[in-house]
């Protein structure tokens, strides 16, 4: 698994006994989020865009591994999705599905960064952001445990955003401001032509810095590299529905691993089921309270940025894992 060339490749973990409940973790105990209103009223997301961007990558290379932003847990929520009042919406009408849970699982500071407000090269990177579909060839768990492992080699590093279980659940793993490692070398094909961010002297570029990356969870046949397995649960396409559906992002813009990969290995998600999610996607709302984006930091220049980069991250410190699976209370 590999942050320059997939996220979802067929890695072999320990299977290990993990249940999603207020009682148990293997990953350091569970931890209940005060109830979350859904009436929460959200006039114009994009106006409390987090000031989490980077400027420009670094030209240098450097022995360690890239981190990213710290973000503490337990973490709100609203770092994930801004729900809307719907009683005040243009829609009267609330979708009759809702995942069973939400559940908030952070990666480690080596499997995600920064988005950039330019590439290598001092071009602005202004993509608008895609959805990008994946699969995990693996049990959510041994995925969850990986991604909040710490990687020394960057050939490792690996994440996406959310995941969703085969029970519907969905997992939030790194905040939608800033970049998963999903999807090495990549390149979205839209309206205009080639669309892809340089972010690495040593990489090809690739989708991540304007992408929003989901997974789905392989069925157990699908855990080796086969051609096809048995396809995906109706809680999980409906999940991945609704989940898309509070993007914003148009259907022209939602693609695959499979449909960005420049390497010619990435087949994911296999057997996926197109027409069956475009039906129910449009059976949603469209709104944004996911915002795929951030706001630049307050920094006038590349060159005292740099400077603030190094001191606020830490740049080369190993830090421990972010462990812990935290679980809203809906009710």
């Amino acid at each position: 698994m590999t942050r320059k060339f997939a996220a979802g490749i067929f890695i072999t973990l320990s299977v290990i006994s993990f249940t999603l409940t207020l009682t148990f973790s293997p990953f350091g105990g569970l931890q209940a989020q005060p109830p979350v209103s859904t009436q929460a009223q959200i006039t114009d997301p994009t106006t409390e865009l987090y000031p989490t961007c980077g400027v420009q990558p670094s030209p240098n290379s450097t022995q360690a591994p890239e981190l990213g932003p710290e973000v503490e847990t337990p973490v709100s929520l609203y770092r994930f999705r801004r729900p809307i009042n719907w009683q005040n919406s243009a829609t009267s009408a609330i979708p009759a599905y809702t995942p069973p849970n939400e559940y908030q699982a952070i990666a480690n500071r080596t499997n995600y960064g920064q988005r950039y407000l330019y590439d290598l090269q001092g071009n602005p990177a202004t993509n608008k952001p895609i959805v990008v579909l994946h699969e995990t060839a693996t049990d959510t768990y041994s995925t969850i445990r990986f991604f909040q492992t710490y990687q020394n080699s960057e050939d490792n590093q690996a994440t996406y955003h959310t995941l969703i279980t085969r029970t519907g659940d969905v997992v939030y793993i790194v905040p939608p401001d800033l970049r998963a490692f999903g999807a090495g070398n990549s390149v979205f094909m839209g309206p205009q032509g080639a669309e892809a961010v340089k972010t690495s002297q040593e990489y090809p570029p690739s989708v991540n810095n304007f992408a929003y990356h989901i997974s789905l969870e392989s069925p157990p046949d699908g855990y080796q590299n086969t051609p096809s397995h048995s396809g995906y649960t109706m809680a999980q396409y409906q999940s991945l529905a609704w989940l898309v559906s509070r993007t914003g992002v148009p259907d022209n813009r939602i693609t695959t691993h499979q449909g960005v990969d420049r390497s010619g290995e990435r087949s994911d998600p296999r057997n996926f089921d197109r027409e069956l999610f475009l039906q129910l996607l449009q059976s949603y709302p469209r709104t944004q309270e996911i915002v795929i984006g951030c706001q630049a930091p307050s920094i006038e220049t590349r060159a005292q940025y740099s400077a603030y980069t190094a001191e606020r991250l830490g740049v080369g410190v190993a830090l421990p894992s972010l462990g812990g699976v935290v679980k809203w209370d809906r009710t």
